[in-house]
């Protein structure tokens, strides 16, 4: 289920070099979730005003940059000692917009309601992680069609002019990652109530979720 979302340690090493002149430069993690919005504004607007083939590498550029600023911005606040309550705030807020805006393009040549359904869609398996996360379970992440995924798509829009058919593609596909993240949470917490519920030592530990797997967010 993890879909290119596996390849995120490979990714997070290759950068890690990057990060390191960030943290000497003493660079804002704020100021790189700012970037990743920015950068997918940019590539909203290659997507809707150049033609199909043209705006392919514009798009792929400022799409990647808008990956490496979502996956650089907590790295640094944890590695620099500035996680923040209000840094986790803005980085899901910094998320959510990005990925609209994306979308957002799609209005100037797909159908309307297309365009508004996949962003509906695309909005899902993040509130379906989060509400998790807050019930105590691990963060999910990943596809079939998660961000990184979100964002190949819009790529193949821009190369090819399939608009309408990458449209639907990411809003039954962001269904249906919604749809995997809530059976499997849903599993890990029943587990973790029936843990909670029986008696002293009759369950191992393996069972119940563990704090510390949902890993750290600004």
């Amino acid at each position: 289920m993890n879909g290119l979302y596996a390849l995120k340690p490979w990714y997070a090493d290759r950068l890690s070099g990057v990060r390191g002149a960030l943290a000497r430069r003493r660079v804002s993690p704020d100021a790189l979730t700012a970037a990743g919005v920015a950068a997918a504004a940019a590539a909203s607007g290659a997507l809707a005003l150049l033609p199909s083939g043209w705006a392919a590498a514009p798009v792929a550029l400022l799409l990647a940059a808008r990956l490496a600023c979502a996956n650089l911005d907590g790295a640094l606040a944890r590695d620099t000692g500035r996680s923040t309550r209000r840094g986790a705030l803005l980085n899901e807020a910094g998320d959510r917009a990005a990925d609209l805006l994306v979308i957002a393009a799609f209005w100037a040549v797909a159908p309307g309601w297309l365009v508004a359904l996949a962003a509906c869609a695309a909005t899902l398996p993040s509130w379906v992680s989060l509400a998790g996360a807050a019930a105590g379970a691990p963060r999910l992440n990943g596809g079939p069609a998660g961000k990184t995924e979100r964002c190949l798509l819009a790529v193949v829009a821009a190369a090819t002019g399939w608009y309408a058919p990458v449209l639907a593609v990411i809003a039954v596909g962001s269904a249906a990652t919604a749809l995997l993240r809530g059976v499997r949470l849903w599993r890990e917490l029943g587990a973790a109530d029936r843990a909670a519920s029986a008696p002293y030592g009759a369950t191992p530990p393996s069972a119940v979720p563990s704090a510390a797997a949902t890993g750290g967010t600004r």
